[in-house]
C-alpha cells in the first residue's frame, strides 16, 4: 500500500482537499506552484524580447523555437523519468550523436535505406540504455559516475566510427526530409514526435501501475522493494527508454543537419536535459517530477536562448544562463523541502 499511495501524495492533484475546493483554487492547485511560476517566467520573457523585437511572439518565430527545443526537449522528458527513478543521465548528448553516426553511416552503407538506418539508430540506443542499467544495478556504480564514464565513453566511440567528421548525406532521402521539414496539421514533424512521445510517457506515469510504482521507487527505494516491486527491473528499463529517445533525438539530428554528427550538435544536450528536469520540478533525490512541467521548462529555456540569439548576444552567455538557471532551481528545491545547508548548524 505503501508503495502505490506514496507517489500520488506528491502530485498536485493528490493534496487534499484540491479536487474538492472547486474554483480559481482548485485550478491553481491541479496546475502546482511550481508550474505557475514557469509560466509566469514564460510570460515575461516572451514579453520582453517581444519588446525588442515584435516578431518574436509571431508564429513563424514559435515555431522555430519548437523546433530547436526539439531534440533537447525528448532528452528532457526522458531524463525526467529517469531522475523521478532516483538516476541521472549524463550520457544522453553522447548517445544521440552516437546514434546521429549510426543512423547516417547504416544508411548510406545499405543503399540509402532511411528505416534501416533509424532502425540500427534506435537499436544502439536502447543497447546503451540497457548497459547504462546493468552497470549502475550489477556493477553497483553511482549512476552519476557511471553515465559520467559514458557521457565520454559514447562519444569516444562516435568520433572512432566516424573518423571525427561528420559522415553520410541524407538530405536527398524522402523520409528525413519530412522529418526535418516536413509538417502535419500546421506543425514541423519534430514537434509531433515531442508531443507525442511526451503524452505517452506523461500517461505511462500518471494512469499506470508502472507510473506509480516508478515515483514509489524515488521516494523511498527501501518501501518499495518491501512491497514487492522490482527495482532493478525498472531501473534497467528506465535507461532502456533513456538510451531509444536519445537515439531519436540522434535521428532527428542527422535529419536536420544532413549528415551523421559525431559531436556537433549534440554537446551540451545533457546539461540542457537535467536544468529543464530541474526547472521543470524534478527532486534531483527522485520521487518528484511531472513530464508537464519539463515542457514548460525546456519552452522558456527554448525562448530564452532564442530571444538572445535575435538579440546577438554572445552565444557563450547562453551556457552561463543555463548554469546558472540550474543552480537557482536546485537551490529552490532545497529551500522547499527545508533541507539543512552544508556545513552549518540545523
Amino acid at each position: 500500500m505503501t508503495a502505490t499511495t506514496s507517489p500520488s501524495a506528491q502530485l498536485p492533484e493528490a493534496r487534499p482537499g484540491a479536487g474538492r475546493s472547486g474554483g480559481p483554487r482548485a485550478l491553481l492547485a491541479a496546475i502546482g506552484g511550481q508550474n505557475l511560476s514557469l509560466i509566469g517566467a514564460l510570460i515575461a520573457v516572451v514579453a520582453l524580447f517581444g519588446t525588442l523585437n515584435p516578431n518574436f511572439a509571431g508564429w513563424d518565430n514559435i515555431q522555430v523555437i519548437a523546433e530547436a527545443a526539439t531534440i533537447s526537449g525528448l532528452l528532457a522528458v526522458v531524463q525526467t523519468v529517469v531522475i523521478i527513478c532516483g538516476g541521472l543521465d549524463i550520457s544522453v548528448g553522447s548517445q544521440a550523436g552516437l546514434a546521429s553516426v549510426t543512423s547516417a553511416m547504416v544508411f548510406t552503407s545499405t543503399g540509402n535505406s532511411p528505416f534501416l538506418g533509424i532502425g540500427a539508430a534506435l537499436a544502439i540506443g536502447a543497447g546503451i540504455g540497457l548497459l547504462n542499467g546493468a552497470v549502475i544495478i550489477y556493477g553497483r556504480v553511482n549512476p552519476t559516475i557511471a553515465t559520467l564514464a559514458g557521457l565520454a565513453a559514447y562519444k569516444g566511440v562516435a568520433q572512432l566510427v566516424s573518423d571525427g567528421r561528420a559522415q553520410g548525406y541524407v538530405l536527398g532521402d524522402p523520409v528525413f526530409v519530412f522529418l526535418s521539414r516536413g509538417k502535419i496539421a500546421g506543425l514541423p514533424t519534430m514537434v509531433w514526435l515531442l508531443i507525442l512521445t511526451a503524452a505517452a510517457v506523461h500517461a505511462l506515469l500518471t494512469y499506470t501501475d508502472i507510473g506509480r510504482n516508478i515515483y514509489a521507487i524515488g521516494g523511498n527505494d527501501t518501501a518499495a522493494r518491501l512491497a514487492g516491486i522490482n527495482l532493478n527491473k525498472y531501473l534497467i528499463a528506465a535507461y532502456a527508454l533513456s538510451g531509444t529517445v536519445a537515439a531519436l533525438a540522434g535521428v532527428l539530428l542527422t535529419a536536420r543537419t544532413g549528415s551523421g554528427q559525431p559531436v556537433s550538435g549534440s554537446e551540451g544536450l545533457e546539461l540542457q536535459s537535467i536544468t529543464a528536469a530541474a526547472l521543470g520540478g524534478c527532486a534531483l533525490k527522485g520521487g518528484k517530477g511531472s513530464i508537464g512541467g519539463t515542457l514548460l521548462a525546456v519552452a522558456l529555456l527554448g525562448a530564452l536562448q532564442n530571444g538572445l540569439t535575435v538579440q546577438g548576444i554572445n552565444a557563450f552567455w547562453q551556457n552561463v544562463a543555463q548554469g546558472s538557471l540550474l543552480v537557482a532551481a536546485v537551490v529552490i528545491q532545497q529551500r522547499r523541502n527545508r533541507e539543512r545547508a552544508v556545513g552549518l548548524p540545523a
